[in-house]
């Protein structure tokens, strides 16, 4: 899981059109080298927070372009001010880059709650 996710996440985070900045902080990662060689596919083994923040980000890719079929719309949402509660007005972007990765399950928590369950699909 560890190498496909992380090739999955950065593709994910290019879609978005993240920073590395961002990158590193929904990673929960300060060590910039270890995030760039995790881009390279090599460096540090990813621990299981890592992983489990990763879990999250492709939950709420996936919710996002459930609810938003258009592509540039989905990969749009993280970066558009939002009036939901949870996000105060501000991106969700800006919750998911706090660091904390309670705010990241929040996030996809409330994807989830909003996408129609599965078997409707």
């Amino acid at each position: 899981m560890a190498r496909p996710g992380l090739r999955t996440f950065f593709n994910i985070a290019r879609k978005w059109g993240l920073s590395e900045d961002d990158e590193a902080a929904i990673l929960g990662q300060s060590d910039r080298e270890a995030l760039r060689s995790w881009k390279d596919e090599r460096g540090p083994d990813v621990d299981a927070e890592t992983i489990l923040r990763i879990s999250y980000v492709l939950g709420i890719y996936r919710a996002i372009n459930t609810l938003l079929p258009r592509k540039d719309v989905a990969d749009a949402w993280v970066k558009q001010p939002n009036a939901a509660p949870i996000f105060g007005g501000r991106r969700a972007l800006d919750r998911m880059t706090k660091g904390h990765i309670d705010d990241l399950k929040i996030v996809r928590q409330y994807l989830d709650a909003e996408a129609p369950p599965l078997d409707v699909l």
